[in-house]
């Protein structure tokens, strides 16, 4: 059975102006998958004319008849727009239709629906937002980014055991490393909940190394890093603020004068790799993590580049059955403290 992937083609910044070319080159890498574009029918089918596209047995529209916008409430998401492209994107993978949902539309009223439509594995209390992160060595994976930004010290355990487990699924590790967030190394060091989780962070069976500060997000060798969503946001905006600033001052640098515009053109293969290493819309693709089925969120912002990856994204973790295995997993670590 080929892989089956719904997308909100109505959500996010730009719509289907992003989403419908996206899917397309999407299609074209990974023709045995097959996409279900689900939004307003009309505006769908128009779209694809525009691209000299159309409907086919891998690439099939599914009509909703709403949008959930960007700016609107949780509260209102989910009571009045049960049509919505977000909310029929996930209720086909509650149904078995798909095997993931990808969205880069409103992430409150993402989390909320997900959530409340698939509900939440057996001992996770919140779904977390867990997304990876360039560093000097590749990547980590930072969570929660945004869905819960009160933790308690709990919340910030099961974030830990989901990350451990994620990460074996996807790369093979078998004692992936976790830290958490906080701002020193010293034990006395950072709130009541940050010290409690520390401490149950360290009696769990996953391989807690301690504390991280905000520099080690970057340049260490940690394979994951766990903090509330308040502090993980912040972290992934100021990052990509950052790498976007430090190319942009490249730039101006070399288009000063003459001699620096031929520096420039020297030095052109040295900084295409390095725009392509901190590019951020190469790591787009962040999981609700903890749920009954796999959902991933897409910066609201994404152009083709970054949405396709987060499609793709999507695509690995069902390949890897990733809820399956944090299910699994969590059973077993429960059976151990129960033995133990």
């Amino acid at each position: 059975m080929p892989v089956v992937i719904s997308l909100d083609a109505m959500g996010g910044d730009h719509g289907v102006s992003v989403t419908i070319p996206a899917a397309l080159s999407f299609r074209r890498r990974f023709p045995d998958v097959r996409l279900v574009l689900v939004g307003q029918q009309d505006v769908l089918r128009q779209s694809l004319l525009d691209h000299h596209a159309e409907e086919s047995e891998s690439l099939v529209i599914h009509h909703a008849g709403q949008v959930v916008a960007m700016g609107e409430s949780v509260t209102h998401a989910l009571r009045r727009k049960k049509d919505s492209s977000m909310r029929v994107a996930i209720n086909l993978v509650k149904d078995g239709t798909a095997n993931a949902c990808v969205s880069a539309g409103n992430t409150g009223a993402l989390v909320a629906t997900a959530r409340f439509v698939l509900k939440t594995l057996p001992g996770i209390d919140r779904p977390a937002i867990i997304g990876a992160m360039p560093t000097m060595n590749g990547h980590l994976r930072v969570l929660d980014m945004g869905a819960n930004i009160d933790c308690t010290p709990e919340h910030l355990l099961q974030f830990g055991i989901m990350g451990s487990i994620l990460v074996t699924a996807l790369e093979g590790k078998t004692a992936p490393s976790i830290a958490l967030l906080n701002i020193g190394e010293e034990e006395i060091k950072g709130n009541e909940v940050v010290k409690r989780a520390a401490e149950l962070l360290q009696k769990s069976a996953i391989n807690y190394i301690g504390f991280a500060e905000g520099n080690e997000i970057f340049l260490s060798d940690y394979d994951v890093i766990v903090c509330d969503g308040f502090m993980g946001n912040i972290a992934l905006k100021t990052s990509e603020g950052l790498a976007q600033m430090i190319t942009q001052m490249i730039r101006q640098e070399f288009n000063k004068n003459l001699i620096t515009k031929i520096i420039g053109l020297v030095a052109m293969p040295v900084l295409k790799a390095f725009r392509k290493r901190v590019d951020h819309r190469r790591h787009n693709g962040a999981t609700l993590i903890g749920l009954r089925g796999t959902v991933i969120k897409s910066h609201g912002g994404a152009d083709k580049l970054a949405f396709e990856h987060a499609i793709e994204v999507a695509l690995d973790e069902v390949q890897s059955n990733v809820p399956e295995k944090i299910s699994a997993g969590l059973c077993k670590m429960s059976a151990e403290e129960k033995q133990g």
